[in-house]
């Protein structure tokens, strides 16, 4: 897959609408914070259901939450790469399905209503994801939700802050750099977002220099 050769359209706060109906565009936009504050509760219902109906030990929940939180990982890079960037050849239907879902974000990166998945798709999401996890690990399912819709809520807090906000001097600006280099300059590399881990197994790290410092003069 290639690299687009104009990355972005505006820097603007506000992208155009989605859709024509008012009703249906205001579905697409959210405030941050909603999504967070949805799945933080979600998390802690999920961990109070585990310990008050079933028997698994403490330290086995804990670590069940962690792998959740894990497998978030992996899922945020699989659908960033495989899903939202269509590959050669994807018919246009595809593309315009992933350009409302992903590319019109590529387009007004700054638009802070568009930088999480509507509260009601996610919500749908994930419990259909409840569903599944529970027919393939059963009692355990619910602590590894739970970690799994903890790692997508620290997501989106990583996501909104390398956005809107400047890049720390410490070594938590490297997610800063990372994301600009995906939005600004190559975004055929750095599908993680949160952490670049997936980056390394995949061989998706950047793969020039100049690519870092573009990244920097950006947040210069």
């Amino acid at each position: 897959m290639k690299a687009r050769t104009q990355k972005f359209k505006s820097n603007a706060n506000e992208s155009p609408p989605m859709f024509e109906n008012k009703i249906l565009n205001r579905l697409t936009q959210t405030h941050i914070a909603t999504p967070i504050i949805i799945f933080f509760v979600y998390a802690i219902g999920l961990l109070w259901y585990t310990a008050a109906n079933t028997d698994i030990p403490f330290l086995t929940v804990v670590l069940v939450f962690f792998a959740g939180i894990l497998g978030f990982t992996f899922m945020e890079y699989a659908v960033h790469r495989w899903v939202y960037h269509p590959p050669h050849g994807a018919s246009e239907a595809y593309k315009n399905a992933t350009y409302k879902m992903h590319g019109m974000h590529h387009d007004y990166p700054k638009d802070k209503k568009r930088l999480a998945m509507p509260p009601l798709v996610a919500i749908i999401l994930a419990t259909s994801l409840l569903f599944l996890f529970e027919l393939v690990l059963g009692q355990y399912s619910f602590s590894y939700l739970a970690g799994f819709v903890v790692g997508y809520a620290l997501y989106l807090v990583v996501h909104y802050t390398v956005h809107i906000y400047a890049p720390p001097r410490n070594f938590l600006r490297a997610l800063w750099v990372n994301h600009s280099i995906h939005h600004y300059s190559e975004d055929e590399v750095l599908f993680g977002v949160s952490q670049p881990l997936w980056d390394y197994v995949f061989g998706t790290m950047p793969r020039s220099d100049k690519d870092k410092r573009m990244a920097r003069e950006i947040h210069r």
